[in-house]
């Protein structure tokens, strides 16, 4: 049984409710504290990441997980790929790091395109 406080289970319903555009569960998932960090984005806090990057998932056509791998700390290794709407795939690795059962950071190192296969 998973435990829901575990930061594989928390980083797989973030992407959950970013996929599904549920900003209720997002908020839940977030910390008071939580704070997004990007190549685009440099340590912003819950408001911004909820203004400006929550809403952008209607950019893609599909979003897989592929790794979600538990670390020391509290954090969770990511490595997913994307479909844009354009045909663009891409893959991107975040590090996540949970308290609580809530998200207080994300650091998301972004990947180039790769080819269709």
């Amino acid at each position: 049984m998973s435990d829901p406080t575990a930061p594989e289970d928390v980083v797989r319903a973030a992407f959950a409710a970013y996929s599904a555009q549920d900003r209720p569960a997002m908020e839940r998932l977030l910390a008071e504290e939580f704070v997004f960090t990007s190549p685009q984005d440099d340590h912003i806090d819950r408001a911004a990441f909820l203004d400006v990057c929550f809403p952008t998932a209607d950019r893609f056509r599909s979003q897989e997980l592929l790794d979600v791998v538990p670390c020391d700390g509290g954090r969770a290794f990511v490595r997913y790929e994307y479909e844009l709407l354009t045909g663009e795939r891409h893959r991107n690795v975040e590090v996540m790091t949970v308290r609580d059962g809530r998200l207080v950071e994300t650091q998301v190192y972004f990947g180039g395109r790769f080819p269709q296969e």
